[in-house]
């Protein structure tokens, strides 16, 4: 068995035209990506409401959330959040210099439609 390390800050490309989600960890339960962002931002109109709990970290870079239920959020590297399943949020904008760099968590758990307070 060859186990070595890889760094969340290797092959990242110098410009991003599109956001880019890359699956590091995959089973029923659970779902880790790097996600690398720059200058992007959610769709004008509706929300993102994930069937999963997401777990989020900005690694580098500065970006906005925003919630439907709750007041938006300023993330700096090093912030997480825990953003409830079906808790409709959007993403604002990312910063263009530093790239985003973000390590999501997805949770596949039971069904909840709770949004408590959200923040960083």
């Amino acid at each position: 068995m060859n186990i070595s390390p890889t760094s969340l800050f290797a092959d990242i490309p110098k410009e991003l035209p599109l956001e880019l989600c890359q699956t590091l960890f995959l089973n029923p339960t659970v779902r880790i990506e790097r996600i690398l962002s720059q200058n992007h931002h959610s769709p004008e109109q509706g929300w993102y409401d994930q069937p999963q709990t997401e777990w989020v970290m900005l690694l580098q870079g500065q970006a906005r959330l925003s919630f439907a239920d709750a007041d938006p959020v300023d993330v700096k590297a090093g912030d997480y959040l825990l953003i409830p399943a079906h808790c409709k949020h959007r993403v604002d904008w990312t910063s263009n210099t530093p790239m985003c760099i973000w390590l999501a968590i997805h949770i596949f758990e039971h069904e909840s439609s709770d949004c408590p307070s959200v923040g960083a």
